[in-house]
């Protein structure tokens, strides 16, 4: 197995499980799209908390691996060619996860492209303008007294809620009868956008009928139950 003790990150978080894919998180949206996924698919991991009130993502050792400082990322000591791989991203976590393990994204060409088109659209799309929303809605910004930037984002989260809508009218999932990796990355992003940014009333959520029984068939998965509280707070 090749030493993991190498990569700065593994000062401040030492792996008591080195021979496991180490995940470095917070139970955020982005977060946990990566802890579901470990537990969809079963493999074995171990999670760290990188904690925003002591600034963990600012520490030189977690920089001196994942130089974005941002959550999620890991460490897998068994990447490609047998060689420890550090990662940061959650899209792109989340596609290496899906070819390691060959779950969750489809082999097929035309199917595989379009899975990842629906996941750039959580990645370009939903998440940004979900969390400039939430900006205006919980944090400083609700304070403002000009709501057009806010009303701006409430205007393009209910336009991306729409599209969404719309693709889940005749499907059980983004891609149809089968789950991916689109699903991951997309639905703890609606569920923030309800429960934490408590924007439902201001998007019209109740417009959005497909989306919500999508995102209550979603929370129910045994995975994601599991998944939505990794790493657990301490």
């Amino acid at each position: 197995m090749p030493d993991i003790a190498r990569f700065s990150v593994t000062r401040k978080w030492p792996a008591q499980y080195p021979e496991r894919l180490q995940l470095y998180s917070l139970p955020t949206p982005n977060g946990v799209k990566v802890s579901i996924m470990l537990e969809e698919c079963g493999l074995p991991y171990e999670a760290h908390l990188v904690s925003f009130e002591t600034q963990d993502q600012f520490s030189p050792e977690f920089i001196g691996t994942f130089p974005n400082n941002k959550i999620p990322a890991i460490l897998d000591p068994n990447g490609p060619g047998g060689q420890p791989l550090a990662l940061f991203e959650s899209g792109a976590i989340l596609l290496y996860l899906a070819e390691k393990t060959g779950q969750f994204l489809p082999s097929n060409g035309g199917a595989r492209y379009e899975t990842i088109q629906w996941l750039m659209f959580q990645m370009g799309g939903i998440g940004p303008m979900f969390g400039q929303l939430g900006f205006f809605t919980i944090f400083a910004g609700k304070d403002y007294e000009d709501k057009r930037p806010r009303d701006r984002y409430a205007a393009e989260s209910r336009r991306l809620l729409g599209v969404l809508n719309d693709r889940l009218a005749s499907r059980t999932w983004v891609m149809g009868d089968d789950y991916t990796i689109a699903d991951m990355a997309i639905f703890p992003w609606v569920r923030n956008l309800i429960e934490r940014y408590q924007a439902g009333e201001l998007v019209g959520m109740q417009d959005f009928s497909h989306v919500t029984r999508a995102l209550a068939e979603f929370v129910a998965r045994p995975a994601v139950v599991r998944g939505l509280v990794v790493p657990q707070r301490g």
